[in-house]
């Protein structure tokens, strides 16, 4: 079953994880005021134009961000320093110990800046 919409998803994803969720949310449509909410790869996501600057998801036992890979690169040593996991595109954490909102601001306008948008 494709999930439609941003409510649908954080309604569907595993209770404990929907706080956590529902933060994201909100931080990323703050920052990104312009961006349309989309649904894309199973995942809600924010797109500016034709790019997904931004996207989040809950996963068994961990949440992911996801963003332009040069925002990941840009920001490693701090997500290093808060102790957080990160791919080329993306960074897990849990929902005890969440990323903070002024690095996810900062990574969401990094991502933004590389994507042109």
């Amino acid at each position: 079953m494709a999930i439609a919409d941003h409510d649908e998803y954080i309604a569907a994803a595993p209770e404990p994880f929907r706080p956590t969720l529902e933060r994201l949310r909100a931080l990323l449509s703050a920052t990104l005021p312009e961006a349309e909410e989309i649904v894309a790869y199973d995942m809600p996501g924010f797109r500016i134009g034709g790019t997904v600057v931004a996207s989040y998801a809950a996963f068994s036992r961990q949440c992911g961000l996801y963003l332009q890979a040069s925002a990941i690169s840009e920001h490693a040593e701090a997500i290093a320093a808060g102790g957080f996991k990160a791919t080329k595109t993306g960074i897990t954490f849990s929902p005890r110990k969440p990323i903070p909102d002024d690095l996810v601001v900062r990574l969401v306008r990094a991502s933004r800046e590389a994507a042109g948008a």
